[in-house]
């Protein structure tokens, strides 16, 4: 196959998958009562534990006003807490609540029953393939810019 058909598949591929797993993601966030930004936030503060503010900035890729609007609204309705770094008072640390905790696991725990639904519908032999190839194009598009 030529170089032009492997991207022009790649990218029809990934447009499926891309507007497939937003609208998931949507009604995941609806259902929970957030929005998909928070929900993002939560997610990477529940896997991270704690965070500061600038890191959340930086693995999101989103910038300093969406973080800040998500965050405000998240500790206001008590999901998440914002401390002052002992160790840099100049930096804020984010973790979740009790509440954002058990949001949290909710959260990971209806995305792994719906990615558990998805595996079984290909075939065992392809799996580790599948994932290795989603790990390699996971990179390329890291180190890729864009537009």
């Amino acid at each position: 196959m030529k170089s032009i058909e492997q991207t022009q598949l790649l990218r029809e591929n990934l447009r499926v998958l891309v507007r497939k797993l937003g609208v998931l993601e949507r009604g995941e966030a609806s259902c929970c009562g957030i929005t998909l930004s928070q929900r993002y936030t939560i997610v990477e503060i529940g896997r991270a534990g704690r965070m500061p503010v600038n890191k959340l900035i930086e693995v999101l890729g989103v910038d300093k006003s969406t973080v800040s609007k998500s965050v405000e609204k998240l500790v206001k309705i008590g999901i998440m807490v914002r401390e002052n770094d002992s160790e840099d008072r100049r930096s804020i640390i984010l973790h979740l609540s009790d509440q954002g905790q058990t949001l949290f696991k909710e959260i990971e725990r209806r995305a792994t029953a719906y990615f558990e639904e998805v595996v079984v519908e290909i075939p065992d032999d392809q799996r580790e393939q599948i994932i290795e190839g989603l790990q390699y194009l996971t990179q390329a598009l890291k180190t890729s810019r864009c537009c």
